[in-house]
């Protein structure tokens, strides 16, 4: 078990139990304590988990949005293959907004070099557009990063969204169903979401199946929004199908 899955085992058996000791977490992952208490100060570092004598006791609360560092190491391989997918949906010459989120930043490594604009709405996907070489054009919104995330939110980043518009907004979600539409964990941060895809003529979404059929508490809007999701082979099929119903061009990789 690579460091990644190790950690990711150990912040799913926290949050769950609300705490545990090195021991237990030890049993768990089949590595040594010496290891167990190394995993638990780098996730106590980002904020994933709080350390206590003995082990560790979770800070997330039930429907709370998982930290981006662990997001960033979950469906990596379907990740890459939607990203690829979305890359290949935009054409030269358009001009792109681009959400937060950690599958849009795989497609931010994928736009870097095109001859399109882009505009990242978080501070990951602007450094790696930043010394983009070539014909790229990089524009950098205002807005107030979300701690942990790193997502630019608030009245400057809706400012920039408003002043602007977009061939393509490529959007992110926490939540995705006919049903309840596209939902996110933050208040402010679908805000954002909104204005982005009031901002632009098409909308792609690209999420991992993990999003579709879930419900973060942050109502974005409807799913017949979207033109096309692009997710991966692994989607609950009655969910496709029902958004295939509502007019999405559903593609999966």
């Amino acid at each position: 078990m690579n460091n990644a899955d190790r950690h990711r085992l150990i912040a799913q058996a926290v949050k769950e139990s609300g705490r545990a000791t090195v021991g237990d977490l030890a049993k768990l992952t089949g590595a040594s304590e010496m290891t167990i208490r190394r995993d638990l100060d780098a996730l106590a570092s980002h904020g994933v988990l709080e350390r206590v004598r003995g082990g560790a006791r979770t800070l997330q609360l039930r429907g709370e949005e998982p930290p981006f560092v662990l997001r960033a190491h979950e469906a990596t391989e379907a990740k890459r293959r939607i990203a690829a997918e979305v890359n290949a949906l935009v054409k030269d010459g358009e001009s792109v907004l681009l959400d937060s989120g950690t599958t849009c930043l795989e497609v931010a490594g994928l736009l870097r070099g095109r001859p399109v604009t882009v505009m990242p709405l978080s501070l990951q996907a602007i450094h790696a557009l930043s010394d983009t070489p070539g014909p790229t054009t990089l524009m950098v919104p205002g807005g107030r990063p979300r701690d942990g995330e790193g997502a630019l939110t608030g009245p400057l980043a809706l400012a920039s969204l408003a002043a602007l518009r977009f061939d393509t907004a490529v959007i992110g979600c926490c939540g995705l169903s006919q049903a309840e539409g596209i939902t996110a964990y933050d208040l402010d941060d679908a805000a954002v979401k909104k204005a982005g895809i009031a901002s632009a003529r098409r909308i792609i979404a690209a999420t991992d199946s993990g999003k579709l059929g879930r419900t973060a508490h942050a109502h974005v809007g409807s799913a017949a929004l979207l033109h096309t999701l692009v997710t991966d082979t692994a989607a609950p099929e009655d969910e496709v199908t029902a958004l295939r119903n509502a007019g999405v061009d559903v593609r999966t990789v």
